[in-house]
């Protein structure tokens, strides 16, 4: 998948300044206000300085030089800390797709998508991006930077990660959160895209990882990602069928319909559970649907973050 080529078809580019005037003009000057945005200060350029205005920007080294009065220009730049951690299991390449594109998204080619598109918006921000890759290794990881040429690289790094296919890549979330979280020292923004299922602990260990990314008042959002219309709804045809487990090579026969109403009693009970947990460690709950489209998923969370403005 060509993510530069992908992204041109999220919408949300093609309209961002639309988007920032019409939907977000006020969380621009609410913005530095927020406690995971700090203000610092970039010069710009010299302006000759006119007799009134405050002389708390005047050069005097260039007043040395030039015996004539300047003024420094600086330009507000935000400085928000944003790491990424993306699931790369082997149940993240659910479904099984020849080639990812824009509207035939695998979990794991929607989650790289949205990161990219994410990572476009924070850049646009002057902020600093870091990421993580996991599955039943620590794959990746680079720190937060700002610069162009890190920004390419991530993307770079992402592009390959929708032409491997894991096999058997189990789910280690619990055990590498808990080393992620020792390597983000600095207050940042945690953004966690994963399906939820893993087979290495209970949940509530999971969670209590995820509770470990909050101990330095870091701010978590989990984009839990799933195809809503097997994994959710369980809707196959009735046919016989053999259903095996990606991850631990497991398998099971059945028809889909014996067990369908019992399947999606649990799934929404387990969506339930999970969605109350975020509630209560103060982590960001957002649903990633891959059958939806990208564009809404990333307005959606615009809105309700009041950041990307």
């Amino acid at each position: 998948m060509d993510i530069q080529k992908e992204l041109q078809n999220v919408q949300l580019f093609k309209n961002l300044d639309l988007l920032t005037n019409q939907a977000v003009e006020g969380f621009i000057s609410g913005m530095h206000k927020s406690p995971f945005h700090g203000f610092s200060s970039e010069f710009a350029e010299h302006a000759i300085y006119n007799q009134g205005e405050s002389t708390k920007h005047i050069d005097w080294k260039l007043y040395a030089r030039t015996d004539k009065l300047y003024t420094k220009k600086y330009e507000e730049e935000t400085n928000l800390r944003c790491h990424i951690i993306l699931d790369n299991s082997s149940s993240m390449h659910y479904p099984v797709q020849k080639n990812n594109s824009f509207n035939n998204l695998n979990k794991i080619g929607f989650s790289v998508l949205a990161t990219a598109a994410l990572m476009n918006l924070l850049k646009r921000q002057r902020d600093a991006i870091g990421l993580s890759v996991y599955s039943d290794s620590y794959e990746f990881y680079a720190p937060e930077k700002g610069s162009e040429r890190h920004h390419q690289m991530l993307v770079h790094y992402l592009s390959k990660l929708t032409f491997k296919t894991q096999q058997n890549k189990t789910t280690k979330t619990y055990t590498y959160l808990h080393q992620i979280a020792e390597k983000i020292h600095r207050r940042s923004m945690i953004i966690l895209f994963t399906d939820m299922l893993q087979t290495e602990t209970e949940n509530q260990a999971l969670f209590e990882a995820l509770k470990h990314l909050k101990y330095n008042k870091h701010e978590v959002i989990l984009f839990h990602t799933i195809d809503s219309t097997t994994e959710e709804e369980f809707n196959f045809s009735n046919a016989p069928k053999r259903f095996t487990d990606v991850e631990t090579g497991e398998v099971i026969d059945l028809y889909a319909e014996n067990v369908k109403d019992v399947y999606q009693k649990q799934m929404k009970e387990y969506i339930k559970n999970i969605k109350i947990q975020c509630g209560q460690y103060r982590i960001k709950y957002v649903t990633a649907d891959i059958k939806t489209d990208l564009n809404k998923v990333l307005h959606t969370y615009l809105l309700e973050r009041h950041i990307f403005a």
